[in-house]
């Protein structure tokens, strides 16, 4: 089941890719980091992947009348391992010849748990700070995010079935429910667990339900022309994301209460961008 292309989502994917890149990268301009808070760009790809899969699954739903799991999850293998195998093969000869045994041994733990989609999991049994200089001698390190979207997606079809076949008036609001739930998770965490709160499922998932959310009232309702809202909420939302960017860094409580601004920036985009409007001609 196809989903209606939209290239200013491809364009916020690139915005997000290229964020987290400069953060890595560590350039400096005028003595300020540039995008010292460049690791949301995860955060954007969360809401846009909760979207994505949101719609593609209720929009099979809607036309064939049921849901196809193994389809779902053969696309998913096609879409991810090819790369991930391809960056793994091209990383393994540069470990061998440069690593000390012991820290080749890592790399190799590091490898078999992002193979696995639970990278997240060795990061934090390593107690891996992420921004942390040490980070850079991690090179799998990026697939945290790649586990946790990975966890997501093994176990949130099911949820949706489940819902929709017994619960069905409610999914709507268990959707809010479980974000509202894992954002005030998010910021507990944030202050007295930031190595697991940064890395799990639990304390991201709102982001993702943030998407799902939006799928689920487009998928009912359909998306309305708002006339003057269609121009400005979009450029607010561009304005959150590169405030974002630009004044959140290592030392922020992230995910917590304050990350609902990057947030809320891409689903502004998400929701009012149209084939009209500035943002959207710019993203696409």
């Amino acid at each position: 089941m196809k989903i209606n292309y939209r290239p200013e989502i491809d364009g916020l994917r690139a915005i997000s890719v290229f964020a987290v890149i400069f953060y890595h990268a560590n350039f400096i301009i005028y003595d300020s980091l540039l995008f010292q808070g460049g690791f949301l760009g995860v955060d954007i790809f969360f809401v846009i992947s909760g979207y994505l899969i949101t719609s593609l699954i209720l929009k099979e739903i809607k036309v064939s009348g049921r849901f196809y799991f193994i389809n779902f999850y053969l696309r998913r293998a096609r879409r991810i391992l090819p790369m991930l195998i391809f960056i793994t093969l091209f990383f393994v000869p540069f470990a061998w010849l440069n690593l000390l045994p012991t820290k080749l041994l890592d790399f190799s733990n590091s490898i078999f748990s992002s193979t696995f989609f639970s990278s997240n999991f060795f990061f934090i049994f390593n107690n891996q700070e992420y921004g942390h200089s040490s980070s850079i001698l991690k090179p799998f390190l990026h697939t945290w995010s790649l586990s946790v979207e990975e966890q997501f997606y093994i176990l949130y079809p099911l949820f949706v079935i489940l819902c929709l076949k017994y619960l069905k008036n409610k999914f709507f609001f268990l959707l809010i429910l479980f974000s509202a739930l894992s954002l005030i998770l998010a910021q507990l965490g944030s202050l007295n667990f930031s190595i697991l709160n940064f890395y799990l499922l639990p304390t991201r998932v709102w982001e993702l339900f943030c998407g799902a959310i939006l799928a689920k009232i487009e998928i009912d309702n359909r998306r309305q022309n708002r006339n003057i809202y269609d121009n400005i909420f979009p450029i607010i939302g561009i304005i959150l994301i590169f405030f974002s960017f630009i004044y959140f860094d290592n030392d922020t409580f992230h995910p917590s209460f304050i990350t609902i601004i990057p947030v809320l920036g891409t689903a502004l985009i998400i929701w009012y961008a149209n084939e009209n409007n500035i943002v959207t001609k710019v993203l696409s």
